[in-house]
């Protein structure tokens, strides 16, 4: 038996734009009748090609994608709104049919694709969890097997016999997820929901996907959450307008994801969309050594100056100036902000014109790239933020004597410290 559980291939998918039920039975025969015998399509205009490109009634959603997913494999999935990671997804489940292509699926697939998919909102939790069971044809006896494990994961005991349109979206979320996960399928299928839960949920859901994985069953996971994909998924594949732009390793996949998102070393700003009142904007950042000489990049424990230029209107009072320095790791987790309300430090006697400068002595960095962002405040007034990476690098350096190498498994940050050993009296 193959050991292939989800096959892909030359898949397409063709949303037209605008029109809904404008064909007749007698058209759509027709169309068919020609396609049966290699004729183009009788509907098309004079030199209309079969498959549009760019044309302004539809959208490809998936452009020829092909894949082969293993049994066991954890597969992450990431790329931008509209990358046609859903539309896969919809496709693998059977909610849609691909335009072109194949699909070959081996194995019971459950899936979570949005907020209560399969559930009929008249029915209780517990008559949707049986519902659920015989739609991935599970024996009524196998279903009350599991029964109890999923109400627990899923917290809704209470409600089990209220009709499911009174749930919360929370509680909707709950009991999906833990139907899909609890009722043995072969491949669990998971789109961006678990953003609806709150965090403990999260890491219960993604703790349980863990645990499906191990099990040697197949897990996809679509999520915005890079740090989820890191740790969950060994391998990922990056969408991109509509195709399968890269597979790997996840830690490889998501750093080139980032890397195209962000702007490297980026020193002029302008055009960049930004919030705020604009009564002070950045117009640049740079970054310098501690003794004044442009760098790129810096080793750990080196000594860093990030230059700000900025730009101020006639009427704006400067002494009110605060200033913000946001470091992020590449899964887009805030390790900590660096900001001139916080060190004490008073920004005054300042021109219209200027820059503003935030010396860090010990960079405590491991080795790796990091995201920095920049807001500035007038007291309470936002007067400039925009959400525009740019991207500093970090290599190994002596933070600490007698440092040794440290990878990012360890963690981002470092932190001065010391052990010492005493006899215990």
């Amino acid at each position: 038996m193959s050991d292939i559980a989800v096959s892909i291939e030359n898949v397409s998918k063709y949303y037209r734009l605008g029109t809904i039920g404008n064909r007749t039975l007698y058209q759509d025969l027709n169309r068919w009748w020609a396609r049966m015998r290699g004729q183009p399509d009788p509907l098309l205009k004079i030199g209309e090609a079969e498959r549009s490109r760019g044309g302004q009634d539809g959208l490809w959603a998936l452009d020829d994608v092909s894949l082969e997913i293993r049994q066991g494999d954890v597969l992450g999935i990431i790329g931008h709104n509209g990358a046609g990671k859903s539309t896969l997804l919809k496709i693998l489940s059977r909610v849609t049919g691909p335009t072109t292509g194949q699909i070959r699926v081996q194995g019971r697939i459950a899936s979570l694709l949005e907020v209560g998919t399969g559930f009929h909102p008249d029915l209780t939790g517990r008559e949707n969890i049986y519902l659920n069971g015989a739609i991935l044809g599970m024996t009524k006896a196998e279903i009350r097997r599991k029964f109890d494990e999923i109400v627990a994961f899923a917290d809704v005991e209470k409600f089990i016999d209220t009709p499911v349109k009174r749930y919360s979206s929370g509680m909707y979320v709950r009991l999906a997820f833990a139907v899909a996960a609890h009722l043995d399928p072969e491949i669990l299928v998971v789109d961006e929901v678990l953003a609806v839960g709150d965090l403990a949920f999260q890491e219960k859901c993604i703790g349980k996907m863990g645990e499906v994985s191990r099990e040697g069953r197949t897990v996809l996971f679509v999520s915005h959450n890079l740090q989820s994909i890191w740790s969950l998924c060994p391998k990922s594949i990056w969408m991109d307008k509509g195709k399968l732009r890269e597979i790997g390793n996840s830690a490889d996949v998501i750093a080139r994801y980032r890397e195209a998102s962000s702007t490297r070393h980026q020193v002029s700003l302008e055009g960049v969309k930004r919030g705020g009142s604009g009564r002070i904007q950045i117009r640049g950042i740079s970054f310098e050594t501690g003794d004044g000489n442009k760098a790129d990049s810096f080793a750990s424990g080196d000594a860093m100056v990030v230059s700000l230029e900025y730009e101020a209107k006639n009427d704006v009072d400067l002494s009110q100036v605060e200033a913000y320095l946001h470091i992020s790791n590449e899964m887009n987790m805030r390790l900590f902000t660096l900001a001139n309300v916080f060190s004490g430090d008073a920004l005054r006697h300042l021109d219209l014109r200027g820059r503003f400068e935030c010396r860090v002595d010990q960079l405590p960095l491991v080795p790796g790239d990091y995201d920095i962002t920049v807001s500035i405040r007038l007291g309470p007034e936002v007067a400039d933020k925009f959400n525009y990476p740019v991207r500093l690098t970090v290599t190994e350096g002596a933070f600490l004597p007698g440092h040794q190498a440290m990878s990012r498994s360890w963690g981002d940050m470092l932190v001065k410290h010391r052990w010492t050993s005493r006899p215990v009296t």
